[in-house]
Formats: C-alpha cells, structure tokens, sequence
C-alpha cells in the first residue's frame, strides 16, 4: 500500500506551496532590511544633529513641525527645546519623524 501523502499531486502542491513561502520570506527580509537602514539613516542624521547643536525643522506624522535644537537623542525617541514662544522640550518617537531639516 502506497503512502497517501506521497501522492504525485500533493507533492507537486507542497513543492509549490515551499516555494511561494521561500519567496515571501525573501521580500518579508528585504523589506525588514530596507526599513531598518531607512530608521538607522535618520538617527544617525539626528544623532550629528544633536553633535552639532543645530537647529532643526522635524517633520513628523500627521503634518507637524517642530522647530528647536536636538538636545538627546536615544534609541527610539529624542528630545527637541522648542524655539518658540513656550520654550518646552518636547520628546518625539524616532519612527513618528518623516523628514529634518537644518534651520539657517
């Protein structure tokens, strides 16, 4: 008596099957590299912010801005002084940041 799951069709199904699942498991790991390099480019932007003590425009989710000179930045957050009127330090989540940019 022969195997049931040996049958022609259900191997040919689960050589498929393996496939399919190689090739999303390779555009699950690049997309996890891509945005790994994408959060690691922005810190370390931050990070020579924060070196330089500039003052900078951050952009973050859902359209604001927020000006003011980086004064830490940690693993997954930094901490802005605002400049404007309220002087308050305000802490932002890295991955909320959209885009920075350089005050002149």
């Amino acid at each position: 008596m022969t195997d049931p799951l040996r049958h022609p069709d259900l191997v040919e199904i689960s050589r498929r099957l393996r496939d399919r699942f190689d090739e999303v498991l390779a555009a699950e790991q690049e997309a996890a590299a891509t945005t790994r390099r994408r959060r690691l480019t922005m810190r370390e932007r931050l990070l020579d912010a924060e070196d330089r003590a500039e003052t900078v425009t951050l952009m973050v989710l859902g359209g604001m801005a927020i000006e003011g000179q980086l004064t830490a930045v940690g693993a997954d957050h930094l901490v802005v002084d605002r400049t404007d009127r309220t002087g308050r330090q305000v802490a932002v989540a890295i991955e909320h940041v959209v885009a920075i940019e350089t005050v002149r």
